[in-house]
């Protein structure tokens, strides 16, 4: 019995030393990787694709800086035309660089809203504005898009749009009555030879305010829901020329008529011609201007022959601004809700962007 106890022993004893061994080779082989690995670790950070670094959520300034050699996903230099009218609208890269251009030197010499001067080129900047303008993606993904954090995008942004809105109201955007007519389409000129503009309101939606006033003042009852409005006024060719700053969604049509200087901007003998919503006849009486509106039935059971003819004249020229505002509206920042940050600058966006169809083909047909 004892002899088996001690074979017994003997086997657990061997058993015990080979674990033991086998253990200490594993460790030693571990080791070595990990010391291979950490040699490897700075080659790794060059070569791995930045995507799979942001997918982790991981934007700490040590990746930041690891991968700071990449260039953007999104670079206005290495971007084809296909993908900056995709991106931005604008068509190609001479558009984008005339709209650079349009901005003087002081774009590169901008005071950012948060101080800091971000490490994105002036080009890359208004290329991620005018993204976010078209596209309506969240800060966090144009950080993922430009390799920046979405501090930085917000401070970009915030910057770049009160700067091109500041910048481009230094232009006279307002021209004058024998350029309209120069350029007004040949069968408009026939049937409304005076007309200097054509005007319609719009409205974008915002997020409900947490304020009952503003809540208040922001509801539409058009849209049934918390807008802002703006006056939108095209040349017959087609030129936006006026762009009236932004109202509550509750204002009228003519309390924003009333708050413009469209009075001033027209000349004696000059034609407006808008909506039937547009009940503003009185305001331009002294101005010697004419409000060309489709006829109101009053207490009329019927039109008269001349009434229709000449409301459906209207209604095919007025139908142009409606177009353009069709167009302004494929920005997607005023087609989904406004966060409060963005319903503060409802004024500055809207603005750029009714600029910024000015820099695109013309939507008018020379003989509309």
């Amino acid at each position: 019995m004892q002899s088996t106890a001690d074979s017994r022993k003997k086997r657990y004893t061997k058993r015990e030393e080979v674990r033991k061994k086998q253990e200490e080779h594993s460790l030693q082989d571990i080791a070595q990787e990990v010391e291979v690995f950490s040699e490897k670790v700075p080659e790794l950070y060059e070569t791995v694709d930045a995507r799979v670094l942001f997918s982790t959520g991981v934007q700490t300034d040590k990746v930041m800086n690891r991968t700071k050699s990449y260039k953007p996903r999104f670079d206005i230099e290495t971007s084809t035309d296909e993908e900056i009218h995709y991106y931005t609208g604008l068509g190609c890269k001479s558009r984008f660089n005339l709209i650079l251009h349009s901005l003087g030197e002081a774009a590169y010499h901008l005071n950012y809203y948060y101080k800091a001067k971000p490490k994105v080129s002036i080009q890359n900047q208004l290329y991620l504005t005018l993204i976010k303008l078209r596209t309506a993606h969240p800060n966090t993904e144009l950080g993922f898009f430009f390799r920046i954090n979405e501090k930085t995008v917000s401070n970009i942004f915030i910057t770049w749009i009160n700067f091109m809105y500041h910048q481009w109201n230094e232009i006279n955007w307002w021209p004058s009555q024998e350029l309209v007519r120069y350029f007004t389409p040949a069968d408009f000129k026939v049937k409304f030879p005076k007309t200097r503009v054509i005007v319609d309101g719009t409205e974008f939606p915002i997020h409900k305010p947490q304020n009952p006033l503003p809540q208040q003042a922001s509801f539409s009852t058009y849209k049934n829901k918390n807008t802002m409005k703006i006056l939108v006024g095209s040349t017959p060719g087609g030129l936006v020329s006026y762009v009236s700053p932004a109202y509550c969604g509750s204002a009228s049509d003519r309390q924003i008529v009333e708050r413009s200087n469209l009075q001033h901007l027209c000349d004696l003998g000059d034609e407006i011609m808008a909506d039937k919503g547009f009940n503003v006849e009185d305001l331009f009486i002294p101005f010697n201007i004419q409000i060309n509106i489709p006829t109101f039935f009053k207490k009329k059971n019927r039109l008269s022959n001349k009434s229709v003819m000449q409301d459906r004249k209207i209604a095919s020229k007025r139908v142009h601004i409606e177009r353009i505002i069709g167009l302004a509206k494929t920005y997607k920042i005023l087609q989904i809700s406004m966060n409060r940050v963005e319903s503060s600058l409802a004024t500055e966006i809207s603005t750029v962007i009714c600029r910024l169809i000015n820099f695109r083909p013309c939507i008018i047909p020379e003989d509309a």
